[in-house]
Parts: C-alpha cells; sequence; structure tokens
C-alpha cells in the first residue's frame, strides 16, 4: 500500500477500523491529534501504571470519535506507547474523523 509519508495508516473493515497511535503518558493535557510518523498522537494525564494509561486512552479516543468507550479496544499486549486500536462503527464515518484528527494543529 503506498502512502505518502507521515500519512495516517487506517485500515478499513466491515464492523469499524484499525491504525496506530503513539501515546504520551503524563501530558499536561489530554488531547488526540497530529501524527507521530504513521500513527495518531495522543496524550493523556494518566502515568503509564497498571494500565491506567491505556484506559485514559480508550477514554479520550471513544470522546474524540464520538462513540462508546466500548467500542474502542487496545491490543492487550501493547506495552509500548505505539499501540494498535481497533474501533467499531461506520469505516467511512471513523475513517474520515481519524484523518481530521491527524491533521489537526
Amino acid at each position: 500500500m503506498n502512502r505518502p509519508e507521515g500519512a495516517l495508516s487506517i485500515e478499513t473493515r466491515p464492523d469499524g477500523v484499525g491504525f496506530w497511535i503513539h501515546v504520551t503518558p503524563r501530558s499536561r493535557a489530554e488531547r488526540v491529534g497530529t501524527l507521530h510518523g504513521d500513527a495518531l498522537r495522543v496524550s493523556v494525564t494518566a502515568p503509564a501504571v497498571a494500565g491506567r494509561a491505556n484506559s485514559a486512552c480508550v477514554r479520550v479516543l471513544a470522546g474524540a470519535l464520538e462513540v462508546k468507550r466500548q467500542a474502542v479496544e487496545i491490543d492487550p499486549g501493547a506495552k509500548s506507547r505505539r499501540k494498535r486500536v481497533r474501533v467499531t462503527g461506520d469505516p467511512r464515518a471513523l475513517a474520515g474523523l481519524l484523518r481530521a484528527l491527524a491533521l489537526a494543529d
């Protein structure tokens, strides 16, 4: 798949989308937006301890993508800042929201 350098990598599925995030724990503010390579940058105030940063990522992503928290799933084996996320919902709408977030300043 050819994609421009720095473009968000979005995998569309019949029931939703999959994409990569780059998490910044212990940030001053919670935010979704801009890119880190081919991943969407997610900043959370929670520390990376006992799954708190992952839980915060789910909450922040659900709000940004206008879906319920149960629709957002982070790969449970992910221990680094780079994580694979799946979101259940309308793939076209979700992909559009993700692209807009990736371009946000």
